[in-house]
């Protein structure tokens, strides 16, 4: 089994905490801060060893939360012999949360923090609660923020806006009038880091689920005038858009319902397998027409739920041009082992294959307990 993410939060991290505070104030009190913090630390999960940690350094640091934001920034600067990468970086995490727990009414220190924080870990979480609670100031300070020099200051723009981040709470204002994070994405649609990109992507992907239509607006603008580049970042935007069919979404990229196809077979090999196991999927196709098909093909399978229901999930198959008469074959391997995202159920598990967005029948296979 995965070790525990909280252990990579430990009592040497806490201790290294410290360090960086003792560093940059001398007037901390690290004994009583290392009291604070460790006081039933070993009982807490990995989100709440982080806000813990938090309110020992609020405790230990001035009642002027200015002044204690301005030394936790100044901190977080602590000249590392090797800086902290992967599960290491987690220390700053309890940076984030004095931030967005303890200067809510200290914006210009907060920004601060937040701005070095996001170099070194992330502050896509802790921003959230300024959009929350000072919505124009915030918007104006990531507008700044969108052409600054720093690739992970960009990112941030982005990915702080998210409506849908994953792992954090949604902002319902954005979810009812996405117009404020579609201005600051439309200054970082073309920017040239790929890391700042694809987060543009995810955040559109984001806006589709509540706003489908207008993000098919948006597309469609951005792929008219768009590069190789932009139209890559367009493909992943409209991802979930693509995996649920929608015709105008499907068309943008170039995939219409009147594509010449025809399905030849599809299998399931083996047709019986026990959880633990892989399926493997074949699609055969052929272009009956006199013309290029461009194809986009993915697979939907019904998966057996605890209840005895159903539920669908689409996985990417392939895109492919297919010339007249032209014959080929898709395949995908599905693993069926149990994994904290997806629990399998024995059961006849029903397979469809989606062809630009139109579904098509296709095989079965049975699935046996372990």
């Amino acid at each position: 089994m995965a070790e525990p993410l909280k252990n990579s939060f430990t009592p040497a991290v806490v201790e290294t905490i410290g360090d960086m505070m003792a560093w940059t104030w001398p007037e901390f009190d690290r004994d009583r801060y290392l009291a604070l913090a460790l006081a039933g630390f070993d009982e807490l999960e990995f989100t709440a060893r982080a806000k813990h940690v938090c309110e020992a350094l609020a405790a230990v640091l001035p009642d002027d939360r200015g002044a204690a934001l301005e030394i936790a920034t100044r901190a977080i600067a602590y000249p590392f012999d090797d800086a902290p990468e992967g599960l290491a970086s987690f220390l700053y995490m309890p940076f984030g949360y004095l931030a967005s727990e303890y200067g809510l009414d200290h914006f210009e220190p907060s920004m601060t923090l937040q701005y070095e924080l996001t170099q070194r870990f992330t502050a896509e979480f802790c921003i959230r609660a300024f959009l929350e609670r000072h919505p124009d100031q915030t918007l104006g300070r990531l507008r700044v923020w969108a052409t600054d020099p720093s690739h992970h200051v960009r990112r941030l723009v982005s990915e702080g806006t998210r409506p849908r981040l994953p792992w954090a709470a949604r902002l319902p204002a954005f979810q009812k009038d996405p117009a404020p994070v579609l201005e600051l994405l439309e200054l970082l649609k073309d920017d040239p880091e790929e890391y700042v990109r694809r987060s543009v992507a995810n955040n559109l992907n984001d806006i589709a689920k509540d706003h489908p239509q207008t993000v098919i607006e948006v597309a469609r603008r951005w792929w008219a005038d768009g590069d190789a580049t932009r139209r890559r970042l367009i493909r992943h935007a409209l991802r979930t858009l693509v995996k649920q069919g929608d015709e105008h979404a499907l068309g943008i990229l170039g995939f219409t319902a009147a594509a010449q196809v025809q399905i030849d077979a599809v299998r399931c090999e083996p047709t019986e397998l026990r959880i633990g196991d892989a399926v493997r999927i074949e699609v055969e196709l052929q272009n009956p027409g006199d013309g290029e098909s461009a194809l986009l093909v993915d697979l939907r399978v019904h998966f057996m739920k605890h209840a005895g229901d159903t539920r669908p999930k689409v996985f990417k198959g392939a895109v492919l041009e297919l010339g007249p008469g032209e014959r080929r074959a898709v395949r995908k391997t599905i693993s069926l082992k149990q994994r904290t995202t997806r629990t399998h159920y024995p059961g006849l598990h029903r397979v469809e294959v989606l062809i630009n967005g139109v579904t098509h029948p296709g095989a079965e296979f049975l699935l046996h307990g372990e």
